[in-house]
């Protein structure tokens, strides 16, 4: 596929790209957060989709024809309809989901851990999404995934969260209306996997070949593994057996995710690995079917598990499709926020808006005061979005001159702890200065600042191996200075890996609030 010179450069600034352009690829396929991933082909197209929590808008939709080169497509939740998502709520949520397509039509089921089974369905994946369906109620019901027999009949099967409801490594199947609205039955616990394999969670359940499958993560998951369990019938016995770990390769806990088969028969299986502050990055193995099990990766030790692969000939999809990775950069020339973006709660239009002038303004709004903390840590209005790369480099174009004393707007680091650094208005309304800041869910503080003749500002933060961050300014055309001394280490955040993005906030409300314009915001290859 021949790509315009635009879209060349576009490509050569992209912080990764798994298609090696020579009919391989490496892994990871994403290197971003997409937790929990499920994935399905329908027709020559590949859909995935990944838990998001309390962030919003959630359960992204991505597109791909030939399982390395993906991009964002769509969400199914605008906004959270439930109480209490106009404030954060750190690792709440959307639990790993399950996307299938059956009957016509697109479904996403997922748990919510204090709420219970919920359900939406969509003709067109990148079209709207029916509002959510609450299939079962019960706290700790994770994990859910719907399974259609061939005689009609419909099954879902499910994990369960010791943290509200104290059970843990088992495995629940429930037979299930076959419009996917209600749960039958109480059920029957089909596997126990509590000495051979804990934390089991994860199921994804299939048919092939006269077996049922459930493909289920255990060992938990930083250090786990991926185990799949077979009977011949959908209530059991279920035999088990590990198909992929890390063994001796460098990639620890490699489980949890989905299985696609293609038309030229091959099959592959997409999962995450915990990455620490990158959050659960995606890779995709191959599959070679051997006496009705399934081997993924290659067994490079000998030790007849599978251990996941670091580069490999792409899948045989019948063609070769545009290289392309998901959004990152933004330069706010269309009136709405590209798809890469998240808000830590429900969006609210007064945050925002976009100007004639092709720029994106952010109105400086306080934490709100019901919040467990006074931090920016518990504030809604953060806009940003997951780390593309191991190494990469983003910066702002901001303009703070509308800014008012106690309002602060610039460029965020986002994760248990957090980093900023921000042009802000002096508190007597002399004249504006560059601040670097830290802070976590109890405290922030100013660690450096700086006077500005100005208030427009370019900021940026160069993110280096183990998620080491600098911050940098610069005023007009002059060169990048640093924003201090100090080198931040972000931290994963509440079940998600660390995020950067843009906000703008105040130490309390006001009628006439500030604001700050941001030209761009942009995302590149290596630290600088």
């Amino acid at each position: 596929m021949m790509h315009s010179s635009s879209s060349l450069q576009a490509l050569q600034n992209k912080s990764w790209l798994s298609d090696q352009g020579d009919g391989t690829f490496v892994n990871p396929v994403l290197h971003a957060d997409y937790s929990d991933p499920d994935v399905i082909r329908v027709g020559e197209d590949f859909y995935m989709t990944a838990s998001s929590f309390g962030h919003l808008p959630g359960l992204p939709i991505l597109h791909s024809k030939d399982l390395i080169n993906w991009r964002i497509i769509n969400h199914v939740l605008p906004r959270m309809e439930l109480p209490g998502y106009d404030v954060p709520q750190h690792g709440n949520g959307v639990w790993a989901p399950a996307l299938r397509f059956h009957d016509g039509k697109y479904w996403v089921f997922y748990g919510d851990p204090d709420v219970g089974i919920m359900m939406s369905t969509a003709a067109d994946p990148a079209g709207s999404w029916t509002p959510l369906h609450l299939v079962q109620e019960g706290k700790g019901l994770i994990d859910p995934c719907p399974f259609w027999d061939d005689d009609g009949q419909a099954y879902l099967v499910h994990a369960f969260a010791k943290s509200r409801c104290g059970i843990k490594h088992l495995l629940r199947m429930c037979r299930m209306s076959p419009d996917g609205k209600r749960l039958l039955d109480e059920g029957q616990i089909v596997f126990d996997g509590t000495e051979r394999h804990p934390t089991m969670e994860g199921p994804k359940m299939y048919k092939r070949n006269g077996y049922y499958y459930i493909f289920a993560p255990a060992g938990g998951v930083s250090t786990g593994w991926q185990t799949v369990l077979r009977s011949t019938s959908v209530f059991g016995p279920y035999e088990d057996k590990i198909v992929l770990h890390q063994g001796d390769s460098p990639i620890n806990g490699p489980h949890q995710g989905g299985w696609v088969e293609l038309d030229s028969g091959e099959s592959w299986f997409m999962h995450f690995q915990d990455k620490g502050a990158y959050g659960r990055i995606v890779h995709l193995q191959p599959i070679c079917w051997v006496d009705d099990w399934p081997e993924m990766g290659a067994d490079t030790n000998g030790d007849g598990i599978g251990e996941p692969v670091l580069r490999y000939p792409k899948p045989n999809v019948g063609g070769e499709h545009r290289i392309e990775a998901p959004d990152d950069s933004d330069e706010f020339e269309d009136a709405q926020l590209g798809l890469q973006w998240q808000w830590q709660a429900n969006p609210n239009p007064a945050w925002y808006a976009f100007e004639e002038e092709s720029h994106l303004r952010l109105f400086a709004f306080p934490v709100p005061e019901n919040q467990p903390s006074r931090t920016i840590y518990d504030a809604p209005h953060l806009l940003m979005q997951k780390f593309p790369a191991e190494v990469f480099h983003a910066e702002a174009k901001l303009d703070g001159t509308a800014l008012k004393p106690g309002e602060r707007a610039g460029l965020i680091v986002f994760g248990r702890t957090f980093a900023y650094a921000a042009i802000q208005m002096k508190a007597d309304g002399s004249g504006m200065e560059i601040i670097q800041a830290q802070g976590n869910g109890s405290e922030e503080n100013v660690v450096w600042s700086d006077g500005l003749d100005e208030g427009k500002v370019t900021i940026r933060v160069t993110v280096h191996p183990g998620a080491q961050c600098r911050f940098y300014f610069a005023s007009a055309d002059g060169p990048f200075l640093p924003s201090g001394d100090r080198e931040f280490e972000a931290e994963k955040g509440h079940w998600v890996g660390a995020k950067v993005g843009l906000f703008a906030a105040s130490t309390e409300e006001q009628a006439d609030r500030g604001y700050v314009d941001i030209d761009w915001f942009r995302v590149g290859r290596g630290e600088i």
